[in-house]
């Protein structure tokens, strides 16, 4: 029987079930929560109405995840959720971070550094991140590092995609003093005027998102990416993405930039297949030097 957090997962059609539908079944199922959990609560800032009836919603919605991990919340999805933080021990500080980002969206429309949006970005997007890293496991602990910039680097991405889409809900993610310093006013976003400023503007930007996604992959050292080959099927989805914005000369105005469904299963095909090639029994017994024995004792 399909569970709750997989049919939202599934239903949502995004790089997230991609990346991750390649999992193990428990790991996969765990992640499945996660993200269950996270659209559900985006969809209660996103969703139209007054903003204060969200912050009510949200309140009561917090307060339900307190009650799940005391075991006595009604909610199947939380319920599972709570189930999986306390099997990988993931710290519920995240889930709460979580929150303080949502809340954000209904209280701060406009972010004045990149410093203010580099916490707004860890709050929504690294601390899942840093939830996932504990489903996945990991040897070392420059995974958080991992975590953190990865999620900075598809934070960053997302805001690049759907800089019309928060302008239409009066909300400008890119720092002002970027603006600023490109001659770039707040009205000409908010009225998407694709001009040369614009596109110097979003070259900035740009390269700002890959510096993140350079600082992710450095952060993860070998003996650990075969637990993170999800994560890294989510890192190329993502840097195919920011190619794609860079490739249509930054111009977010005209159409929504996106991947085909058969480029992400690609992409994710290709980051299985070669997991498995190099994980699989015979390629440890190829590194142990084709001796007997030893391949079982290979890491």
């Amino acid at each position: 029987m399909t569970s709750q957090a997989t049919a939202i997962t599934r239903g949502s059609n995004t790089s997230f079930y991609y990346s991750f539908s390649l999992l193990p079944k428990e790991k996969r199922e765990a992640i499945h929560a996660v993200y269950a959990f996270c659209r559900y609560t985006d969809d209660i800032v996103d969703e139209d109405g007054d903003d204060r009836a969200k912050r009510v919603r949200l309140r009561r919605w917090r307060m339900e995840l307190g009650r799940s991990l005391r075991g006595t919340s009604t909610f199947p999805l939380l319920n599972q959720l709570s189930a999986v933080a306390r099997r990988f021990n993931i710290p519920v500080e995240h889930f709460y971070d979580l929150f303080r980002g949502m809340e954000l969206d209904l209280t701060k429309r406009r972010y004045r550094t990149f410093e203010e949006l580099y916490q707004y970005c860890y709050l929504v997007a690294s601390t899942v991140g840093l939830m996932c890293r504990k489903i996945f496991g990991y040897r070392n602990e420059t995974t958080r590092d991992y975590a953190v910039n990865l999620g900075i680097a598809l934070q960053l991405t997302n805001i690049l995609r759907d800089l019309k889409d928060d302008a239409r809900r009066g909300r400008i993610y890119l720092p002002l003093e970027d603006l600023r310093r490109f001659g770039y006013t707040e009205d000409d976003l908010l009225h998407f005027r694709y001009t040369p400023q614009f596109v110097e503007l979003m070259r900035f930007e740009v390269d700002r998102a890959r510096t993140y996604f350079d600082r992710a992959r450095m952060a993860l050292r070998d003996e650990d990416k075969r637990f993170f080959f999800a994560a890294r099927v989510m890192w190329s989805i993502y840097a195919h993405l920011l190619n794609q914005i860079e490739r249509s000369a930054y111009n977010v105005f005209d159409r929504r930039i996106s991947l085909s469904r058969a480029l992400k299963l690609l992409i994710a095909f290709r980051y299985w297949l070669s997991h498995c090639l190099k994980y699989s029994w015979f390629a440890r017994w190829r590194r142990a030097g084709g001796k007997p024995g030893l391949a079982g004792r290979a890491r």
